[in-house]
């Protein structure tokens, strides 16, 4: 097989399977999130549960406020690699872990007057600003899995639920709806929220617009997002933050990996690899979606035709057809594009296979190994 180089990326400099961040492309993006700061002046974070690569967190403190975190875990590691406390919203917080989380907290959004009434003191005595998750019962995103505003969703409360009242205590109002999506998703979002809570709005210092914002796409639309936001501030005098993590990883690196074996089996072939969607890529079975392969076609079954199949057990641990020039041999490299926000995040080591090593691609053209991982890895979360 003829082999793309996606970035520049030398793949003999690569260990396989390896999650190989290009750092040249997260500067652009990076570059391109500061100028939206600045013409918006909004607080743009990075959401841990997105991006997390946190080796490269000096380089995005250069250009972002600070971080979201979801859980204690992540609350952590935004104080100890971020050098900020974090702004958390999680749909639940645990007595075990609230005095701790909130000693680490700077705002905190509550998924229900429950737990606001259940926390606020620990949040009160730590001068944290507290927000309420509302949920304006609309969103444009198409995938129920991903979709926080289905019905009976358990996330962020609705207008009725919520009143026409909000505890004194509460300084913020806190939405996530978008899932890379463009500003004309978020323009009718808002006009949801003014219409069930636009009542509320004037009554609050601040609001989270929340993440799914894909500045980074070639046709996002920046001028009406910053009209957008221009919009909001003078009519409600508030400060916005937004909390992208796809937009930060967006198409900054691939997922090196190698062909291992061709298994032939009713009229199919299998390019069997040293990675697994189920354990690496799990958001391709979840969404589902296609990951771009750099190299190959859309599927034209007058050319070599393959599945590419994961290095699990699980049955469906596979994706295909892809399409290529020549045919596939064991050792060949295959490279998954856009492989470093959000999927790294939620690999596992499921049937005990090793995680992908981690690395980046300096602008000088040389490979940097940040993580490799082993069987201590697997048996540490297995006591």
């Amino acid at each position: 097989m003829t082999e793309q180089k996606p970035y520049g990326i030398d793949p003999d400099k690569v260990p396989s399977p390896c999650y190989v961040l290009d750092e040249k492309k997260l500067k652009q993006n990076l570059v391109l999130i500061k100028d939206i700061r600045i013409l918006t002046g909004i607080n743009i974070l990075v959401a841990l549960k997105g991006y997390a690569m946190w080796s490269t967190f000096p380089l995005l403190k250069k250009y972002l406020d600070g971080a979201t975190a979801s859980s204690l875990n992540e609350a952590k590691l935004c104080l100890e690699e971020f050098g900020k406390k974090a702004h958390l919203c999680a749909p639940v917080y645990i007595d075990s872990e609230i005095e701790e989380i909130t000693d680490i907290g700077s705002h905190i959004t509550f998924n229900s007057l429950h737990q606001f009434y259940r926390f606020c003191d620990y949040a009160l005595k730590k001068d944290l600003q507290m927000a309420i998750r509302i949920n304006p019962e609309y969103s444009e995103v198409g995938t129920a899995i991903y979709n926080p505003c289905i019905p009976g969703s358990r996330l962020g409360m609705t207008s009725m639920e919520l009143g026409e009242n909000l505890p004194h205590e509460i300084t913020g109002l806190h939405f996530h709806t978008l899932c890379e999506q463009n500003a004309d998703a978020l323009e009718n979002t808002i006009k949801s929220v003014e219409q069930k809570f636009g009542h509320l709005l004037p009554k609050v210092k601040w609001l989270n617009i929340g993440g799914g914002h894909q500045f980074t796409r070639k046709d996002y639309d920046i001028e009406r997002f910053i009209n957008i936001i221009h919009a909001l501030k003078e009519k409600y005098n508030l400060e916005i933050f937004a909390e992208p993590g796809e937009a930060i990883g967006w198409r900054v690196g691939c997922l090196v990996s190698t062909v291992q074996d061709i298994i032939h089996a009713n009229g199919y072939k299998t390019a069997m690899l040293d990675v697994s969607f189920s354990a690496h890529m799990p958001d391709c079975l979840e969404m589902p979606y296609k990951p771009k392969i750099w190299g190959a076609l859309e599927p034209d079954y007058s050319l070599p035709t393959y599945r590419m199949g994961g290095n699990t057990c699980l049955a469906g641990d596979f994706i295909g057809d892809y399409s290529f020039e020549s045919v596939l041999s064991p050792g060949d490299k295959i490279f998954f594009d856009d492989m470093i926000h959000y999927t790294m995040v939620k690999s596992t080591t499921f049937n005990g296979v090793n995680l992908p090593s981690i690395g980046i691609w300096k602008e000088d053209n040389s490979f940097q190994l940040i993580k490799s991982f082993g069987y201590e890895d697997y048996k540490s979360r297995l006591s």
